[in-house]
């Protein structure tokens, strides 16, 4: 849309000028009559030029999850209260902690002093607020229930971050561990093994198949083990590359979500937060086509939000929610049940929040008995490379002590 400057009156008599953006100097004159400004002179100007970090960014602080989230929580303290929105973002950008935050209230302020709307003004911060948080502040400020969406999208955004940690404590054990023995792996290659191999030559003798794979597996550790570190770095990077590629994330978030054990707690969480934005959004008032849209953006997993796409094609096109959630694949019978039920019932808005806190005890549950889940896996993970160690290492000197008794 075009950009138009002003200059105003606001409701103190005083000249305020500015920019705002609009679809017509129409348009620009009802959002300055809107916030209380009476525009005096409106005239077509070029977008405002946004100023460029030189160093692109690399020391800037950035805008943290949990500032958005108290951000969220204040501002439906404050609305609640009857302050006016310019003083209760004037008191947000003196008392918060982060100076990042601080300026995006900053230019929050400057925005809707210039006429234009808190919504219109939240999207131009994208790394702060997501579509999904813009859209539903739009759907508040169009109902006159902004203070409720506040608090709706603080409950939303303290259920993610839980949602995020849980994920991450169930990948955590699993990682450390299988890091913990490859290290161990390493170093038996490069330094234990090498000891030993000095005095099987002094043997003079065949030894075993096993015990030659594990010299030859050793020598290559010790000849080649700068490269092989060099070749780690360069996959890594490779890797965090491909990842940040729309097919690369595809690809791995789908793999992710069929990990033997913690992919049953990835795919609970990201269906817990589905059913929760998708709850949100319907309570809001967002249509459903709209609200699938918006949720697709918050389940933080590009392929359980190719489906949700899926599901919102098959919504276009006359389909129940609930045949599209069969197609879909990702909800299990109970969940399919309860969303039958809540569509014929009319009370599909409460039944996703039933999902919601149902699938978020199972990934609580899941979590709990985690270790009892996976230690099975690691223990027999970790004989059998005991196993393959202590054969190679022994069987020649077992050897060696048969042939001392034959003599």
């Amino acid at each position: 849309m075009p950009f138009f400057s002003y200059v105003g009156r606001n409701a103190g008599g005083e000249q305020v000028k500015g920019v705002l953006e609009s679809a017509d100097s129409g348009a620009a004159a009802g959002q300055l009559f809107s916030s209380g400004i009476i525009p005096v002179d409106i005239q077509p100007a070029k977008a405002p030029a946004k100023t460029e970090d030189p160093v692109g960014g690399l020391f800037k602080e950035k805008v943290q999850h949990i500032d958005v989230m108290m951000f969220s929580r204040q501002m439906n303290t404050l609305l609640r209260a009857g302050i006016p929105m310019m003083s209760a973002l004037g008191g947000l950008q003196a008392s918060t902690p982060s100076k990042a935050f601080s300026e995006v209230v900053r230019h929050l302020r400057e925005s809707l002093d210039s006429g234009r709307e808190l919504s219109a003004s939240m999207r131009e911060h994208p790394e702060v607020f997501n579509g999904f948080y813009t859209s539903m502040v739009r759907v508040g400020e169009s109902t006159g229930m902004l203070e409720s969406v506040f608090l709706r999208l603080f409950h939303h955004m303290e259920f993610e971050k839980f949602m995020r940690e849980q994920i991450k404590a169930a990948l955590r054990y699993p990682t450390f561990v299988i890091a913990v023995m490859v290290i161990a792996v390493i170093i038996i290659n490069i330094f234990v093994i090498p000891a030993f191999a000095k005095v099987f030559k002094g043997f003079n003798a065949e030894l075993p198949f096993l015990t030659r794979v594990l010299i030859t597996v050793s020598d290559f550790f010790v000849a080649y083990w700068p490269m092989m570190l060099i070749a780690v770095f360069v996959a890594v990077f490779g890797f965090r590359s491909w990842i940040r590629t729309p097919e690369g994330r595809y690809k791995w978030d789908a793999f992710i979500l069929k990990l033997p054990i913690a992919g049953k707690i990835v795919h609970k969480a990201t269906m817990a937060r589905f059913a929760r934005g998708f709850s949100l959004a319907a309570k809001s008032g967002v249509p459903i086509v709209q609200g699938m849209t918006l949720v697709a953006q918050t389940v933080d997993n590009d392929f359980v939000a190719e489906k949700v796409e899926q599901m919102r094609s098959g919504v276009e096109r006359g389909e129940t929610i609930l045949r599209t959630a069969v197609n879909s694949g990702v909800f299990n019978p109970m969940v399919l049940q309860m969303i039958a039920v809540g569509e014929e019932a009319g009370m599909l808005d409460e039944m996703m929040q039933e999902i919601a806190d149902m699938y978020q005890q199972e990934v609580e549950y899941e979590i709990k008995t985690l270790g009892s889940q996976i230690e099975p896996i690691l223990i027999v993970l970790l004989g059998f490379v005991v196993l393959v160690l202590a054969l190679g290492v022994f069987l020649p000197i077992w050897d060696l002590g048969k042939v001392a008794l034959h003599k």
